[in-house]
């Protein structure tokens, strides 16, 4: 039996062991439905940009900085800290092991949003977002051969999930649903940093939310 650290497994590998189909979309809806922010949620939005680009003129902004700096305060803003929803970080999540034939996979996800009002075949609380992050200065596709591992594991239970790959700037969300081949949808990637595509990034946040 081979076992296998989620972080060390390339792209290719992770859509070889468990049948990966990739797919684009250049849209977020009919998947999602966008509503127009408050005056008050594009004020703290503004705010939430303008304290991480003070960080980013410094150098590399890490990885416990981008989720304390920008995630924190986002998943709040957008009602991820309110019931149903729970929020999960890394060391309160179980380590996630996934078999594939003589493979194990093992490693845990970032941050974990989960409803406690919804709950799965399994009867596991509904994962409704998978978020995994990277400091600033890496690509954030180094981060969807481990968002895809996790997320594999979380379509056992139900027929879908949201997954989310960040450096803090860049946003790229995944929809990942259950088939004889899995298909992953890379949606429009998200610039934080363009005032547009950072509202775009608050309603997406907020739709999926709501869901």
């Amino acid at each position: 039996m081979t076992i296998l650290n989620a972080r060390n497994l390339s792209l290719e590998e992770v859509q070889r062991l468990f049948g990966f189909q990739e797919q684009y979309k250049d849209s977020f809806s009919p998947l999602l439905s966008l509503e127009p922010l408050l005056e008050s949620e594009q004020y703290e939005l503004l705010q939430i940009r303008d304290d991480f680009r003070r960080y980013l003129t410094t150098g590399k902004v890490s990885e416990g900085q981008v989720k304390f700096l920008v995630l924190a305060p986002l998943l709040r803003l957008a009602g991820f800290y309110r019931y149903p929803i729970e929020i999960r970080l890394e060391e309160n999540i179980a380590e996630i092991e996934v078999e594939d034939e003589d493979v194990i996979i093992k490693g845990r996800m970032d941050i974990l949003a989960c409803s406690k009002a919804k709950h799965t075949i399994a009867n596991a609380y509904f994962w409704v977002l998978l978020i995994e992050s990277k400091n600033s200065q890496i690509d954030i596709s180094t981060g969807f051969p481990q968002l895809l591992t996790y997320a594999y594991k979380g379509i056992d239970n139900q027929q879908s999930v949201w997954g989310l790959a960040t450096n803090g700037r860049s946003y790229q969300f995944v929809y990942i649903e259950q088939g004889n081949s899995p298909i992953y949808h890379l949606m429009p990637l998200l610039n934080f940093m363009e005032p547009p595509r950072a509202v775009e990034l608050l309603q997406v946040l907020k739709a999926i939310c709501q869901m």
